[in-house]
């Protein structure tokens, strides 16, 4: 079994999600709940990995094992009834490098790209990053959840002309997990307007039940051939700093295009940690994965529990995936600046802004439930008693 409960010091390690919020936010003794890595240790048999690795004493170029392929082969069927062939899948430093080229690859400069509004802020950034069009579809909210606007999003395509959408499957930040009737709406819709879709599955493995994940190429029959799928081990496994992704692409067409902008990015080469990383979750992790998932649905229990009892004004977005909860302030009539101030420097806990994942976010904030027990519960109180401090 493993120990979720135990507390480890990542202070001064050049962590991002602890070393950095007080350059950025010029504030002592904040207690960080934003970026999505888990204050976990990575799984034993990942790390041994790397030891068995280290002990030959070389680290040179690596190339992906014929192990690792079917290691992610195997990991998509068992897991997600998902079927890779070899050919599928090409490697990439991670998901939003793999976005950019995507953005590169499908589309010109000033074509429009959807996106969802909110969604991952990075998404945006790309889009507009490469000199794109970016264009939102909001998402409404329905018994507690994000549902998709399928007319808004029918007309937005019309409208701008739309040639590429990125789709975040499961829903970061909302923990929403798309279902294959959402998922085949979308991909009617992109297959009638000739838009290419770009599926963000890294979030994939981290599922509540009774909520079942599909793949966008399981989806709809006709996906490969418009579609690419991204995921990673690193999420599910914490493992974000070894950098290794998968691209699974069917089409030989848009397997041929992708292809081309990694070479004349030279971005192609992935750290040997990452292929070993990768091939170690896969083969040793199911198990793992099991106990953390228990664990994680524990802390949603534990954290909306705590805000439906103690902060009721605070409407709490029950995710179904991911480990990240979305959360509305907007009754306190804060502006988002306000809000950020008052969680650094009233609360001493550090959040993702709402207002950063898109315009739906304004009054909303992002917190990351991948964390001991204890460290959860000291955020809670500090948010507790900054609030009541009003």
């Amino acid at each position: 079994m493993t120990d979720f409960n135990q507390v480890i010091n990542r202070k001064q390690t050049n962590s991002v999600k602890w070393d950095r919020i007080a350059a950025t936010y010029q504030e002592e003794d904040l207690l960080p709940l934003w970026v999505a890595d888990m204050d976990f240790f990575s799984p034993s048999f990942v790390t041994d990995a790397f030891r068995k690795f280290l002990d030959t004493g070389v680290l040179g170029y690596s190339e992906p094992s014929d192990s690792l392929y079917q290691a992610i082969i195997d990991w998509q069927q068992i897991q997600h009834d998902f079927t890779v062939p070899k050919e599928d899948i090409l490697f990439s430093v991670g998901v939003v490098p793999s976005i950019a080229a995507a953005v590169q690859a499908y589309t010109e400069e000033g074509d429009a790209v959807l996106i969802h509004d909110p969604v991952y802020f990075p998404f945006s950034a790309v889009v507009k990053e490469n000199k794109r069009k970016l264009v939102r579809n909001p998402l409404k909210e329905e018994n507690g959840c994000f549902v998709i606007d399928f007319a808004a999003m029918e007309q937005a395509i019309q409208e701008h002309q739309v040639k590429l959408f990125i789709l975040c499957n499961p829903h970061n930040p909302g923990g929403r997990v798309w279902n294959a009737e959402e998922l085949k709406q979308m991909g009617e819709l992109c297959e009638k307007y000739g838009v290419i879709l770009i599926s963000d599955e890294i979030h994939q493995d981290l599922i509540f039940e009774p909520n079942q994940f599909t793949s966008f190429q399981n989806a709809y029959d006709a996906a490969g051939k418009f579609s690419i799928v991204l995921t990673a081990a690193t999420k599910t496994f914490n493992l974000a700093g070894i950098k290794n992704s998968m691209v699974f692409i069917k089409d030989p067409e848009l397997k041929q295009k992708f292809v081309a902008v990694q070479q004349k990015n030279h971005d192609n080469e992935i750290n040997t940690f990452g292929l070993i990383g990768t091939e170690a979750a896969y083969r040793g992790g199911a198990e793992w994965l099991a106990e953390l998932l228990d664990y994680l649905a524990e802390n949603v229990r534990f954290v909306t529990d705590y805000f439906h009892e103690h902060l009721p004004q605070v409407n709490v977005m029950t995710p179904q995936g991911t480990y990240l909860l979305w959360l509305d302030f907007s009754a306190y009539g804060m502006s988002d600046k306000e809000l950020e101030d008052f969680f650094v420097h009233q609360a001493k806990v550090v959040l993702n802004t709402g207002i950063s994942f898109g315009p739906k976010g304004t009054g909303h904030m992002r917190m990351n439930l991948a964390a001991p027990k204890a460290t959860i519960q000291e955020g809670l109180t500090r948010i507790k008693t900054a609030f009541d401090s009003l």
